[in-house]
């Protein structure tokens, strides 16, 4: 069986979420590698509750590999946490 975030391709975010009514949790994450203004990789990670803007971060990294691994990381971690 694939992982799915080896099957995420760089033009399109990958989206996570993880819905758990009875605790009333409504909860998104989501990752894609870009490049800043001054050609610099970087990978943009968004999350929050569903509905609401939540937060962002802004991480940078030395070529698209690398910042395609942390993505593949941060995705698994998730994964186990209970996004889907």
């Amino acid at each position: 069986m694939h992982n799915r975030a080896e099957l995420w391709h760089s033009s399109e975010p990958l989206l996570l979420r993880r819905i758990r009514p009875k605790q009333n949790e409504r909860r998104f994450y989501a990752m894609s590698v870009t490049e800043d203004l001054f050609g610099k990789t970087v990978l943009v990670r968004n999350w929050g509750r569903i509905g609401t803007g939540g937060r962002q971060r802004f991480d940078y990294h030395k070529d698209e590999a690398a910042a395609r691994a942390s993505l593949e990381k941060l995705a698994a971690q998730k994964r186990r946490r209970g996004y889907v």
